[in-house]
């Protein structure tokens, strides 16, 4: 242990106490029509950098950039955030033992960064897995596997969820008391496999009996009465003081769709795995807003549906999650099919998170051309033959590197929402070439509000069923093959919306000329009404269910097109100007439009003929050029494997 600095953090306590600290304010407020960071009471730019290894070199890099927003990490506990693949931890555990901390990792953090940088403001990434010392201790309070011994926590028990509220609570104040509290903005809730509130493979395996007990207090709150569950289950002899969690870690997977009339005890098991989740997030996210007086945002990663399809990890109550008034944004990668020319959505529907007044803040992990191997930077923390290559190892040359940043701030800009820059190791951004499209990104958003947005509404809208792996007895693949459909919908040559099923019935649907229903596996009674409805005006219905994708067309036309599951570009271009969708752009190029950007990434390049259904100012916003002053047609000729970005203002 470094004693030397575990004084320092005791010092900075004693400093602060006596000559007083300030303290920041963020929140998030509606502004130009999306959820907009507010800092200290003003518009703030939602882009922020994060490194696991921090070095002072790189975050004065990114001061230069003007960016001032950092994420840090810290950690509980002492074990690596990745279960399976043997990674170490980034940093000392802040609790060494009952009582006892050590917040010398945190000091010597923000020294870095605020030497670095001293406009900066700090989200903390909190990692909550408990250390090994305490599990030990705990053990009904932990998982508890079938050969007897235990694992991390178990996260349906109170005490767990209890005991680290309350070491939770003590670190919160001890920032808050710290001569670093004017630079701390919020907090980034964590825990769980790589900290993103999934749930440790050996977990699926968990029989503490806290657990059990949990799940039938739940099934106690879904069923009004025993006959009720046993009619669902299809089980005569199920109770509430007997009912068993499915048996999720099965060995045997089905490549076919789950069976409600004998499989309902399955998807009741995977709701409340996944309700415990987003239960907890809320919890710790209330201690956030209490401990800072409010004044502190709480956020997390979480509602994974449109990428993770193992129902097992725990990822599916995102419309849950979002009525939770303490919960300020959240937060994903981007999909991990990480190539040129394909769209690299965020793993959710990103509108409805807007919809539910959160700020979405995307982790661009982008591999460079000089993204670094963590064996080379690190000692120790990387397990031998782990994190080395395939899509730890980025493209070969600069300009693929900078073509796929202003893709990420493209689709940043376009969709209304920030992100962070995630070094993970350090030095994959450390070129002028690389560090100009994330100080660029913080100035276009600096210097073009939104206005008109109106006239460049999406008018195709995507519907998906945050629980439909719940259905899926293969663990995924079914549900894979019906989510593919992410990557042609970017390649369309126009713009989309994406809304999870429960959100239907807050939605204006007026501006869309078509809805595509995408995995629901069946219709419910009122989702039938509203498919006649919007039918009736003039808006073509697409329903993808297990047997394939049925087309309602307005004038009553009824195709089947049978096991019609996974759609290409071309095809649903070809649906789209048959339905009356505007294509502002015919090629296959990944193109965005919303909010006054439009973003077209190509691999071939050549000539492009963009045509807009309003007359508009065109401009080169990085150039200061304008291309047109009021067209309804431009051309640009394109550098193959590029990105561009244009404003767009409708006249």
């Amino acid at each position: 242990m470094n004693y030397s600095l575990r004084i320092i953090s005791l010092l900075v306590l004693f400093i602060s106490s006596y000559h007083g600290v300030s303290q920041s304010s963020a929140k998030v407020e509606i502004c130009d029509g999306v959820p907009s960071l507010i800092i200290n009471g003003e518009k703030y730019p939602p882009y922020a950098y994060m490194s696991y290894l921090g070095e002072k070199q790189y975050y004065k890099e990114i001061a230069a950039s003007d960016i001032h927003l950092y994420n840090i990490p810290t950690y509980l506990g002492e074990r690596g955030i990745n279960s399976t693949s043997g990674i170490g931890p980034f940093r000392p555990p802040l609790w060494i033992g009952e009582n006892e901390f050590n917040f010398s990792s945190l000091v010597k953090d923000f020294q870095d960064i605020i030497e670095s940088d001293p406009k900066a403001k700090v989200i903390i990434r909190f990692y909550l897995d408990p250390p090994l010392w305490w599990e030990k201790l705990n053990p009904d309070a932990s998982s508890q596997l079938p050969d007897g011994s235990t694992y991390r926590q178990c996260f349906a028990s109170n005490k767990w969820r209890e005991e680290t509220g309350k070491v939770f609570r003590h670190c919160l104040k001890w920032l808050l008391k710290s001569q670093y509290s004017d630079h701390i903005i919020g907090i980034h809730v964590a825990r769980g496999f790589t900290e993103e509130w999934f749930y440790h493979p050996k977990q699926y395996l968990d029989v503490n009996p806290v657990r059990t007990l949990a799940f039938r207090e739940w099934l106690k709150n879904k069923y009004q009465n025993e006959q009720e569950l046993k009619s669902s289950w299809k089980d005569p002899n199920v109770e509430f003081n007997n009912a068993k969690i499915a048996n999720i870690n099965e060995t045997k997977k089905r490549v076919e769709w789950r069976d409600p009339d004998k499989e309902q005890n399955y998807i009741d098991s995977y709701r409340f795995n996944t309700e415990i989740m987003v239960d907890n997030i809320a919890y710790f996210c209330r201690i956030v807003k209490e401990v800072s007086h409010r004044n502190w945002l709480a956020g997390a990663f979480y509602g994974y549906h449109y990428n993770v399809t193992d129902p097992r990890r725990g990822h599916g109550a995102l419309a849950k999650l979002l009525d939770c008034t303490d919960l300020d944004y959240l937060s994903s990668p981007n999909v991990y099919r990480r190539v040129m020319g394909e769209d690299w959505p965020p793993m959710v529907s990103v509108q409805s998170v807007q919809l539910h007044g959160k700020l979405w803040l995307t982790e661009n992990d982008t591999r460079t051309s000089i993204t670094t191997l963590l064996k080379d930077r690190s000692n120790g923390i990387a397990p031998p033959g782990k994190y080395g290559s395939g899509a730890w190892v980025g493209p070969k040359d600069m300009e693929t590197s900078v073509s796929l940043l202003w893709k990420n701030s493209g689709r940043m800009l376009a969709y209304g929402y920030g992100g962070w820059w995630f070094d993970m190791w350090g030095g994959w951004f450390s070129d002028p070439k690389l560090l100009n499209v994330l100080e660029k990104t913080q100035e276009l958003h600096l210097k073009f509000p939104t206005k008109d947005k109106d006239k460049m509404r999406p008018e195709v809208c995507v519907i998906v069923d945050e629980e439909l792996s719940f259905w899926d007895a293969s663990y995924g693949k079914l549900t894979n093959a019906v989510l593919s459909n992410r990557y042609p919908l970017a390649k369309t040559g126009t713009s989309h919306d994406l809304f999870l099923r429960t959100d239907v019935d807050v939605l204006s649907m007026k501006q869309y000329k078509v809805i595509w229903l995408m995995g629901l596996l069946e219709l419910e009674d009122k989702e039938r009404i509203k498919l006649k409805k919007w039918r009736e005006e003039g808006i073509t219905v697409l329903w993808t269910s297990a047997k394939g994708t049925k087309i309602y067309y307005s004038n009553g036309q009824e195709p089947f097109m049978p096991e019609k599951i996974k759609w290409s570009d071309k095809e649903l271009r070809s649906l789209w100007k048959e339905t009356g969708v505007h294509l502002y752009i015919d090629d296959k190029d990944v193109f965005y439009i919303d909010h006054n950007w439009m973003c077209i990434h190509t691999i071939d390049g050549g000539e492009k003929e963009i045509r807009f259904p309003f007359c508009a100012q065109v401009l080169d916003p990085l150039k200061s050029k304008i291309l047109a002053d009021s067209t309804k047609v431009i051309k640009l000729n394109l550098e193959p494997r590029s990105t561009t970005l244009l404003r767009v203002n409708p006249n």
